[in-house]
């Protein structure tokens, strides 16, 4: 595999985080200081649309099972939802004056379409991974590449999001929203239609189409798999929640929201955790390793939290918070490729697109929605009134979102991959096997076209 075509497949999640981190990180500040909803209607619209996507995850991994064109079966959604994500993208953050309902269902449905293409385009990203390589290292090593790109992204955005509005729109942050996000959507859309054009889908797999109800038999006892999604859609809340309420946390409980840039770019020292994740592999088990970063981004949010206004020591628990979710994140997409092979050989059906379309885009969605609205509920019941000096009571709301809430929710996350080590150990033995069963199956399938 050519480098140029590893950075294409690194492209891609760049190009995806353009456009997410935005939303991810500043769209429910967006909704409650700019556009000015209130804070609890701003996080019941982000619940909404995240439920939406707990059924078009599942939907869009089946759609992907079923396609068989000449693109391939899960490169081609690169090419088809490129330019309609990033104009949707662009209008999630318009803010149109048209009274308040208005604005409410202007911002539920742009954010619901927005969230249904982003879902059809992160489900085939990680989809056609084990498309590109038959190979587990190989499969890590792409990850690592992938989700490396994935922080470039987030470095970009976080780095950059908050000047830009202040530059680009010279006082009226609707506007500086609106410019923002016009550029980073162009940009994801030339990077992604780049990299549609420079992968290739390598391992071949039968013609035939698997509808969802074939799908759904792929989960059955299907435990590695079953472990990954509820480890990995805790890590979700957590990790969003964490995320979206650090420009709360440091424009009101710190007081200075000019740190928020700043925190946004150190977290970039996750790039390094991820860059390591194939080295640290030779020593540590998956398993070992997924726990290991969980249990490291705890101690880092509790060092957070007893800092306080210290910012040294803020500093040196952002930057441990930051490299254990770096590798956590990183591990279930590298992980869920030998989750689909155990269904295939477990109950004879391959299913990529809903498996890893439940275990990375579902988790992802629906637990970024419930971590964009346990947060609002907490500071609406709290006091939190937007654009004001806070009380000490909301500020209290504030802190709870952003410390204990992560704290926990990490936490869960690390009970169920304690039952992993059996599966990670019988790897080898069903990849073989199913590379195997694949092969006569394509030899059949010649042999009938004859």
């Amino acid at each position: 595999m050519s480098a140029n075509e590893r950075f294409s497949y690194a492209m891609l999640d760049t190009a995806g985080q353009l456009v997410f981190t935005v939303i991810s990180s500043y769209l429910l500040y967006f909704y409650t200081d700019v556009a000015k909803l209130p804070v609890a209607t701003a996080g019941i619209i982000l619940l909404v649309a995240r439920l939406f996507d707990g059924i078009d995850a599942p939907i869009w991994g089946s759609i992907i099972d079923m396609t068989n064109s000449k693109y391939g079966r899960a490169r081609p959604y690169f090419l088809w939802l490129a330019i309609p994500f990033s104009i949707f993208g662009v209008l999630t953050f318009w803010a149109p004056q048209v009274g308040l309902t208005g604005k409410i269902w202007w911002c539920a449905v742009t954010y619901i379409i927005t969230g249904i293409l982003y879902t059809g385009l992160n489900t085939p990203l990680t989809a056609v991974l084990p498309l590109l390589t038959p190979d587990p290292s190989e499969r890590l090593k792409l990850n690592s590449w992938r989700m490396t790109g994935s922080q470039l992204g987030v470095l970009i955005v976080n780095a950059t999001t908050l000047p830009l509005v202040a530059f680009l729109g010279r006082g009226n942050d609707v506007n500086g929203f609106r410019w923002l996000i016009i550029l980073f959507a162009a940009v994801s859309a030339i990077m992604t239609l780049y990299s549609f054009a420079h992968i290739k889908e390598r391992v071949h797999t039968t013609n035939e189409r698997v509808p969802l109800n074939k799908s759904v038999k792929a989960m059955k006892k299907n435990w590695p798999w079953i472990i990954i999604f509820i480890s990995n859609f805790f890590f979700w809340i957590a990790l969003t929640e964490r995320t979206s309420t650090l420009v709360y946390y440091f424009t009101y409980n710190l007081g200075n929201k000019g740190l928020v840039t700043i925190f946004n770019s150190i977290a970039s020292v996750q790039i390094a955790g991820m860059l390591a994740i194939p080295l640290i592999n030779k020593f540590m088990s998956k398993k070992n390793l997924w726990i290991s970063a969980l249990v490291l981004a705890i101690i880092g949010q509790f060092i957070i939290m007893i800092g306080d206004h210290n910012l040294t020591i803020v500093v040196v628990g952002w930057i441990l918070a930051n490299l254990g979710s770096g590798i956590a994140c990183s591990m279930p997409f590298a992980m869920l490729g030998s989750a689909v092979d155990y269904g295939k050989w477990k109950n004879g059906v391959n299913a990529t697109g809903l498996l890893t379309a439940l275990g990375t885009s579902f988790c992802l969605k629906v637990g970024s929605g419930l971590a964009g609205f346990i947060p609002s509920m907490i500071m609406a019941s709290f006091g939190y009134i937007a654009n004001k000096t806070q009380s000490t009571h909301a500020l209290l709301g504030i802190s709870i979102s952003f410390h204990w809430v992560t704290i926990v929710c990490f936490a869960i996350a690390i009970i169920p991959l304690l039952f992993y080590k059996k599966f990670e150990d019988m790897e080898d033995e069903i990849r073989e096997s199913v590379v195997a069963d694949s092969q006569a199956e394509i030899q059949d399938d010649k042999e009938t076209a004859k």
